[in-house]
């Protein structure tokens, strides 16, 4: 016995079995951000001012780097778990919701790429 309606069963409507691990994905992306966060916010402060060589000497101590890559990859991927929410939620019609969602996934990955090609470059 199934609860889904004649109807929803031939147009193929129902479960597309992500929602879980969208959810799952985004709650530990969120658990990981809260330390990262404020270890970024913590040793940012002690930044202010440095030159390039000393940042590049800060980011060469052991952790510095692994710590900003990691802080890095959860934000962006966070931010575009969160925004791809919204824009089911909130984005009317199937063509603006797919351009949008094409948008941010494009947008989110070229600037974490960019981020992430940064600090290798001031590190390396």
């Amino acid at each position: 016995m199934s609860l889904r309606s004649d109807l929803g069963k031939v147009r193929g409507l129902g479960s597309a079995k992500q929602g879980t691990s969208h959810w799952w994905m985004q709650r530990i992306t969120a658990v990981a951000l809260v330390p990262l966060a404020i270890w970024f916010v913590i040793t940012a402060s002690g930044l202010v001012g440095i030159d390039q060589a000393g940042f590049k000497a800060w980011l060469n101590e052991p952790g510095h780097m692994l710590m900003l890559i990691l802080f890095i990859g959860a934000l962006f991927y966070h931010m575009q778990l969160g925004l791809q929410v919204v824009i089911e939620d909130y984005v009317n019609g199937e063509g603006c919701k797919l351009f949008s969602q094409l948008a941010v996934t494009l947008g989110c990955s070229v600037i974490a790429v960019a981020s992430l090609f940064a600090v290798l470059k001031i590190a390396l």
